[in-house]
């Protein structure tokens, strides 16, 4: 019985990664719409292909477009002067995406936060089938955040 059980947890342990890996087979699967919940703050992504192959994601809806004023909130804290009159629900936060087949993982690009006004890089990959992992850091330190897929 005892061998029984190890062979089990042994089999579950090993399947575990592969299943995750079939999941970033297709550099395509990250193209759909996304929901988002930073810090109870929600909003929706949608991650298209570029000509060029890579993969840039655009805010297309926030829970809270309007500020204090009733007025449309803009990316007041972009770092390019230029965009700071840009609609909060229209800020493309990641441009130049690429999958990486041998890594089985999309990188290579910065992802922007809004909220604070500073880009970092930046690493996706499905956890889940509908669960988008993506990972920024800077010099190694980050944080982790997860995109619900929903079309």
């Amino acid at each position: 019985m005892k061998k029984f059980i190890f062979t089990l947890i042994a089999a579950i342990a090993f399947a575990m990664p592969s299943v995750s890996q079939s999941l970033n087979n297709r550099a395509d699967d990250i193209v759909g719409e996304y929901l988002t919940d930073r810090g109870g703050s929600k909003s929706k992504v949608r991650v298209t292909k570029s000509a060029d192959g890579t993969y840039m994601a655009q805010i297309f809806w926030v829970e809270n477009p309007l500020d204090k004023n009733g007025n449309k909130r803009k990316d007041v804290n972009n770092p390019d002067k230029k965009l700071r009159n840009v609609d909060i629900d229209k800020v493309v936060i990641v441009k130049g995406l690429k999958y990486d087949a041998e890594e089985k993982e999309w990188n290579g690009a910065k992802i922007y936060d809004p909220s604070k006004g500073f880009r970092v890089n930046v690493e996706a990959e499905f956890v889940e089938p509908k669960k988008l992992k993506l990972f920024g850091n800077i010099w190694g330190i980050g944080t982790t955040i997860y995109w619900t897929k929903i079309k």
